[in-house]
């Protein structure tokens, strides 16, 4: 059987739901990781349980993560687990769920955590987010708004 596979980037694809039988293939196309994005149990009993393809997984060579996140309801403690096990998995990955858009979905969520990172530390190394926020309420007073701002 062939699945059908949607190339997000040069590292990075994402599936509906996988079978154990499909992993042969995904090996074959080169992919170096699975990640698992759907629950145990969502599909009901059709649905192959996450140890089961991880053990398959395994005997393919193919790295295996499993980050099960509820649809439309992705928490910031998964993106960031999401986002260290993407960073350190052998590239190209192949990220599945039920459709593969939560797939997709936490995958660009993780990318941005690094970003949104950076974009908050500079704000605070320069104490601007303070300093926004005091004169939002009307209490900045030209630089003295914190102990540690120095204009």
């Amino acid at each position: 059987m062939t699945i059908q596979i949607n190339q997000q980037s040069v590292e990075f694809s994402t599936a509906a739901q996988i079978n154990i039988e499909d992993l042969a293939e995904i090996a074959s196309l080169g992919f170096k990781t699975v990640i698992n994005n759907r629950p145990d149990g969502e599909g009901g009993d059709a649905q192959p349980k996450s140890a089961d393809l991880a053990a398959a997984a395994k005997k393919l060579g193919l790295a295996y993560i499993y980050i099960p996140v509820v649809p439309n309801n992705i928490q910031p403690d998964q993106v960031e687990a999401y986002a260290k096990a993407y960073a350190s998995a052998a590239k190209p990955v192949l990220g599945f769920c039920r459709t593969g858009n939560r797939a997709a979905n936490i995958r660009n969520m993780a990318l941005n955590v690094e970003q949104a990172k950076g974009v908050i530390a500079w704000l605070k190394s320069k104490c601007l987010i303070t300093r926004l926020w005091r004169w939002y309420i009307g209490r900045c007073s030209k630089g003295s708004c914190c102990g540690s701002c120095k204009k």
